[in-house]
């Protein structure tokens, strides 16, 4: 697991909220404390779709959500603290898995994690890993931790080790 502290909030909001950056991250949930707590869970249910319509993944995309969740935390007050989670799609994770030659399938992956936390002065992301077998291996750990360090560097996002 790694921990990194944003070093620019509002640079960083800015791409979280109104950027790309995002954007085809599958969203998990997310929680925002303003004057009341909004919570919000980014499973989809198929039921609602038509049968020509019906998604093919469990979780919407961050751009599904992303201008709902803007709408709730701009103003010009700071939210007191929100949280959000990520879930890298599918696709990416059997590219992760190819790239980096880890003796693991996909389908023994359940999620590769992120998780944005805002405590009111500070924001922290956070990196996570589910399987679905066991294994001593922290090969796939050490990997996605460092593909989102990539990621952060690419998107030019100022971070720290927490």
């Amino acid at each position: 697991m790694l921990a990194l502290r944003i070093l620019d909030l509002k640079d960083f909001t800015g791409k979280l909220f109104i950027g790309e950056m995002f954007q085809h991250f599958s969203f998990v949930e997310a929680s925002f404390t303003t004057f009341v707590t909004y919570t919000l869970d980014g499973q989809l249910h198929k039921e609602f779709f038509d049968s020509e319509q019906k998604p093919m993944r469990t979780y919407c995309l961050w751009e599904d959500v992303q201008a709902q969740c803007f709408s709730i935390i701009k103003g010009k007050r700071t939210p007191l603290n929100f949280k959000i989670v990520f879930r890298l799609s599918s696709s990416n994770v059997e590219k992760l898995l190819s790239q980096s030659g880890i003796a693991l399938k996909p389908e023994d992956i359940y999620g590769l994690y992120l998780n944005c936390q805002f405590d009111g002065k500070q924001l922290l992301c956070t990196t996570g890993t589910s399987l679905k077998i066991f294994t001593l291996d922290k090969q796939l750990d050490r990997v996605w931790d460092e593909m989102v360090r990539k990621f952060f560097r690419k998107n030019q996002v100022a971070f720290e080790d927490a």
